[in-house]
């Protein structure tokens, strides 16, 4: 193994050949030390060479831009060492590596180089940078944080051309359009109109349009999206698209994919309106514009082609498109989505990284795709329904989240290991104490609560009893109950919620410390409300084992579970299951679906979940006296017990 450390910053440009001197499999490294404001960050990236003679990395324009992005996103100060290596396989003869830097300068100049995914060219390595580079928010070190995770998750990203576990469990409706004129011609063209309410209800409904390369990239690392993403794609290079399309796209500020077959554009095929290449040409140099290649003719069913004829179409469509462009192609659309095996199997030879389908009689979301050159998509008619359900997929694990109490309150429908659930995250957490024993709907009708979930235990001595195991305060009574002396020491090392306007707390409740409102006030000065949950299910990013539940009655029965938390966007969360599970199980499944902390609550029998006022479970549950609420940030009153 060979290393050598190479001063690059945006100025400068630097090149790195590596002289292989065998035939077989060798890989670039890049690894990064990022130095921010006295701590260190550190990630990796690996760059394929897969050569069998010489070859040349270079740093080209596209990876110093990246590097130029990264530069703007990050805190000051920032310093980064990259280092590159290189390996071979043991049996092999070594590597020779030469470096070649044009220029250096000084320590103050040095910028990180973050390697976001395992790439086959610095240019594509670049490619990506440049887009993580703009998800960075320069002021907030939880975004630093963030980017760090990111890092991470792409060092483990699935194999080519699979999806990652995580990008699984997310749903991104790929929207497929295709032509936009003022008076529809057939059932799948629309109107002007028509996409205009298309974009403002993506507004409206605070969804965020994203490139086909970062869904790839997401596919591919899981690494999240933003919570409610859409991918706008349009088909077979009409006028309308450069008209309509793209003067709409850059008002709203919205990424679009457009597909385009070669032969049509160059006027060899005439019918509809077409694109020319002066206007391809303009929206291919746009940031918000991704060109597809949608194959030479447009075949109607690739599937009934030679071998000759397929690899035609796929080929010279993609060299056509990078030839006139100047830009390269990734991407393709199978026309009228037809493919079978020896048809994906040509888009990979093809060069292809990934391929859209369409469906005619259904469609699914981009993360229930086969891999990537199998992408779903949904027909436009379907827009309104499947972007209710957009989610970017769990946050990461791996640092300890930022406390937000300010993001919409959002509801979720998710399904793992065919264990269906509701999540709701979002807003600022909060607790009800009733006076009796309500219907879970009842003890928020008359307050800001947007979602509760019943909480934690109670006695069942008599119907109407609100009297609680373990302490309790909640703020809408202002008032700090201890427990019972005879329950307490039972509920020694289960998770003591505290709460306050500006985070929440999971402590291991202490019974000679934990039972009196001077005790929770020394863990957290301004807490607003307390209780003793019935046991952890995640605790710091780990799905809890049987014996952290010791005496908790009925842990190990498959029953409908109550839980709330806190998820690894730091915001807050409750949620119910659809199905009966243990405990051990949900603990492992809410893991998966990007919880930091996550507590179980009175489960089976009580289990309640309410959303806008209307209850989310399937069957009559039990009255209870306490529930945990979310509101809309600064819609609780949040005074401190005396």
């Amino acid at each position: 193994m060979e290393a050598c450390d190479l001063d690059v910053s945006s100025q400068g440009q630097s090149q790195a050949r590596f002289r292989h001197l065998f035939r077989g499999r060798s890989a670039l490294i890049a690894t990064l030390l990022v130095i921010c404001s006295g701590g260190f960050l550190y990630g990796a990236s690996e760059v394929d060479t897969h050569t069998t003679a010489d070859s040349s990395i270079a740093f080209n324009q596209e990876l110093l831009d990246g590097i130029e992005r990264v530069k703007a996103s990050l805190p000051s100060p920032a310093i980064a060492l990259i280092v590159f290596n290189t390996w071979v396989d043991e049996d092999l003869a070594d590597d020779v590596l030469e470096t070649t830097p044009s220029q250096t300068f000084s320590a103050t100049d040095y910028y990180c180089l973050p390697a976001p995914q395992s790439a086959d060219s610095t240019e594509s390595l670049g490619h990506t940078l440049s887009a993580l580079g703009t998800q960075v928010n320069q002021d907030s070190q939880s975004q630093i944080s963030q980017w760090v995770a990111s890092l991470t998750a792409q060092i483990e990203s699935a194999r080519w051309p699979q999806l990652h576990d995580r990008a699984q469990l997310s749903k991104v409706p790929v929207i497929m359009y295709h032509d936009v004129l003022p008076e529809k011609e057939v059932f799948f063209d629309i109107t002007p109109g028509r996409l205009n309410e298309d974009f403002r209800a993506i507004r409206a409904q605070n969804l965020t349009p994203i490139s086909l390369d970062q869904l790839v990239n997401h596919l591919r690392t899981g690494v999240p999206l933003p919570e409610k993403p859409v991918v706008l794609t349009f088909d077979d290079g009409y006028v309308g698209h450069y008209d309509y399309v793209y003067k709409l796209a850059k008002y709203y500020n919205y990424p679009v994919a457009l597909s385009i077959f070669t032969d049509k554009v160059d006027g060899k095929i005439v019918g509809r309106s077409t694109l020319d290449w002066e206007q391809v040409e303009e929206m291919a140099q746009d940031p918000l514009v991704t060109v597809i290649s949608h194959s030479v003719t447009h075949p109607r069913d690739l599937r009934e082609l030679s071998d000759e004829d397929l690899r035609y179409e796929l080929e010279t469509s993609k060299e056509r498109l990078e030839t006139k462009l100047g830009i390269p192609i990734h991407y393709f659309t199978y026309p009228e989505g037809k493919h079978d095996e020896r048809v994906v199997e040509a888009a990979e030879a093809a060069g292809y990284q990934a391929a859209l389908i369409m469906r005619n009689d259904s469609g699914r979301f981009a993360g229930e795709s086969e891999n990537l050159l199998t992408i779903e998509r949904f027909g436009e008619s379907r827009f309104y329904e499947v972007i209710e359900s957009a989610w970017g997929g769990p946050p990461l694990s791996g640092f300890k989240p930022t406390p937000n109490f300010k993001s919409p309150i959002q509801r979720l429908e998710i399904e793992i290991d065919e264990i269906p659930m509701t999540l709701i995250s979002g807003g600022q957490p909060t607790t009800i104490h009733a006076d009796s024993r309500y219907p879970l709907a009842d003890i928020v009708a008359d307050s800001d609560a947007i979602a509760a979930v019943d909480g934690t235990f109670f006695s069942l001595e008599f119907l109407d009893s609100n009297t609680m195991i373990g302490p309790v305060l909640s703020q809408n009574t202002g008032e700090f109950i201890p427990g019972d002396e005879g329950d307490i020491y039972k509920l020694k090392g289960r998770p003591l919620v505290l709460m306050s306007p500006q985070e929440a707390k999971f402590l291991p409740f202490d019974p000679a410390q934990h039972n009196t409102l001077t005790g929770i006030q020394e863990e957290m000065p301004d807490v607003t409300d307390a209780f003793v949950g019935a046991g952890w299910l995640v605790r710091e990013q780990e799905p809890q084992s049987a014996a952290t539940f010791k005496n908790l009655f009925a842990y190990e029965e498959h029953r409908f579970r109550a839980f709330w938390g806190i998820n690894m966007e730091g915001q807050p969360v409750v949620g119910a299951t659809h199905a009966q599970i243990d405990s051990v199980g949900l603990g492992e499944l809410l893991m998966q679906a990007g919880f930091h902390h996550a507590v179980m609550l009175d489960s089976g029998a009580s289990t309640s979940l309410v959303y806008q006022g209307e209850s989310l479970i399937g069957f009559e549950s039990r009255t209870v006296p306490h529930a945990v609420a979310l509101v809309p940030a600064g819609g609780s009153s949040c005074g401190v017990a005396q």
